[in-house]
């Protein structure tokens, strides 16, 4: 917005007599106010899509498959600069009525199903946590640990997971809260694999192994697909509280590890 202290269709620099000041429309000033508005919101939007796009972006945690690294509630920061500086590819312009400001129902006109790197800081590594589209269904973002890079082999043993031959140590961050075996041949919960993870894809697990739809059932993670990794917990909040407990202050700024 102009920060301009004039009023608006005075900025001549000859004196106006007060008959011809009285001769400009008063929709002149109306009009410029209009369309300052109009910009600080034009702007304001083109802001919000590149820090959401190149930058930072914010998500709520709506499931509890990553359980106990996330909660259900936990509102995270993703780091869209983790791996590099990213450019956006196949972007579409969704249309959906007026502009919604509510931060609820608040989003983009425009989407963007992959990416590719500009300039690239890093790959992906084992245990990072990660966003990126679902497979299945591009809408939706998903949220999950990258437990085999590619060439790497994965599998799963009785619940233990082999990466490479070697069991991996997770019991740091993982839970596994059903006793029961399931066999690999009904489904693929504690009994799969091994495969081997292809060129420029990832495969993840949520840390919630015995409740977590990952790749053991839909497949790996292209790296174009994914929009960044998990570092922060800003907001974090229990619906099954009451009043201020709702709040889990001990949450607030932790680290995503």
């Amino acid at each position: 917005m102009s920060m301009d202290s004039k009023v608006p269709g005075s900025e001549e620099l000859a004196p106006q007599s007060q008959e011809a000041l009285a001769s400009v429309p008063a929709a002149t000033g109306r009009k410029s106010v209009l369309r300052e508005y109009a910009e600080a919101i034009i702007i304001a939007l083109l802001l919000a899509f590149t820090i959401r796009v190149f930058v930072v972006q914010a998500f709520k945690i709506p499931s509890g498959s990553m359980i106990p690294t996330l909660l259900i509630g936990d509102h995270i920061l993703v780091s869209k600069m983790a791996y590099g500086i990213q450019w956006p590819g196949d972007c579409r312009f969704e249309w959906t009525g007026p502009i919604n400001l509510s931060p609820k129902r608040w989003r983009m006109p425009v989407e963007c199903y992959a990416t590719r790197m500009l300039i690239r800081f890093g790959k992906p590594q084992r245990g990072d946590i990660i966003v990126f589209r679902f497979p299945e269904d591009e809408e939706k973002d998903f949220i999950k640990r990258i437990v085999g890079t590619p060439g790497d082999t994965v599998q799963v043993r009785n619940k233990v997971v082999l990466v490479n031959g070697q069991p991996l140590d997770d019991k740091p961050f993982t839970q596994r809260i059903d006793p029961g075996i399931i066999d690999g041949t009904i489904n693929p919960r504690d009994n799969f694999g091994p495969v081997t993870v292809p060129e420029d894809s990832y495969f993840v697990m949520g840390d919630n192994r015995d409740q977590s739809l990952d790749s053991r059932f839909w497949g790996y993670v292209r790296e174009e697909k994914i929009k960044g990794k998990a570092f922060r917990i800003y907001w974090s909040w229990n619906d099954q509280d009451e009043g201020m407990k709702k709040v889990r202050w001990d949450r607030l700024g932790k680290a995503i590890q």
